[in-house]
């Protein structure tokens, strides 16, 4: 996957809508952003929570497992190379989606925090979602429901304090070609997700998830 990512980072560090929307803000103001928090921004991608953050005065650490994201630490979500409660604040966007071993990432989001972690994700829809997901790209893995995702904090030893849920539209021939899908993949993935499209077809849209959580003082 690293290969693939590589090869992708130009157009994710140049894409408009990761790098703006409601679900970046949202995910920036719980972060609570003051001079010399510590976070970790886990699968950092385009380093855009980082950006914002580090403006607030932050002292932020990116990681990501593609090199070719240029994050400050090369590694896996599954795999943090931070001791126990390293930062204050541990904070993925727009990623748990792509992890190979999602309760593994969240147990290391959780271990690395000494306080708070946040993730943004997108919300399961339906199968079909899920199989236009996985051919316009097959590095993803899944979307989960909110009941998962209550019950994959829980079992971390999470406890759940915030959760909000936003609506965003995805210029559907950009989100294409970020990955490369054309031709008759891309006209399946069309097909799949017709239920999602807008009215003149030039975009869908999914729902995002963003989950606050602290660790359990049970």
């Amino acid at each position: 996957m690293t290969n693939v990512w590589d090869s992708r980072a130009d157009a994710y560090r140049s894409s408009k809508t990761h790098a703006s929307g409601e679900d970046l803000d949202r995910v920036v103001e719980l972060c609570e952003p003051k001079p010399g928090l510590k976070v970790l921004d886990v699968a950092s991608g385009g380093g855009f929570v980082a950006e914002r953050l580090r403006a607030e005065g932050c002292s932020v650490v990116t990681l990501d497992p593609s090199p070719g994201m240029r994050a400050d630490v090369i590694a896996r979500a599954e795999d943090i190379p931070f001791d126990d409660g390293s930062f204050d604040v541990v904070v993925t966007r727009i990623a748990p989606h792509h992890f190979e071993d999602v309760r593994r990432a969240v147990a290391e989001l959780k271990s690395v925090s000494s306080i708070t972690t946040i993730r943004l994700d997108t919300l399961f829809s339906s199968e079909r979602h899920e199989e236009a997901e996985r051919l316009r790209d097959p590095s993803h893995v899944r979307n989960y429901t909110l009941e998962e995702w209550r019950g994959l904090l829980e079992a971390a030893g999470l406890e759940l304090e915030q959760e909000e849920t936003f609506e965003k539209v995805h210029p559907l021939e950009e989100w294409l070609a970020r990955t490369g899908c054309e031709r008759a993949d891309a006209e399946r993935v069309r097909e799949l997700l017709a239920d999602r499209m807008t009215a003149d077809g030039t975009a869908w849209t999914d729902t995002k998830v963003v989950l606050k959580a602290r660790k359990s003082q049970s």
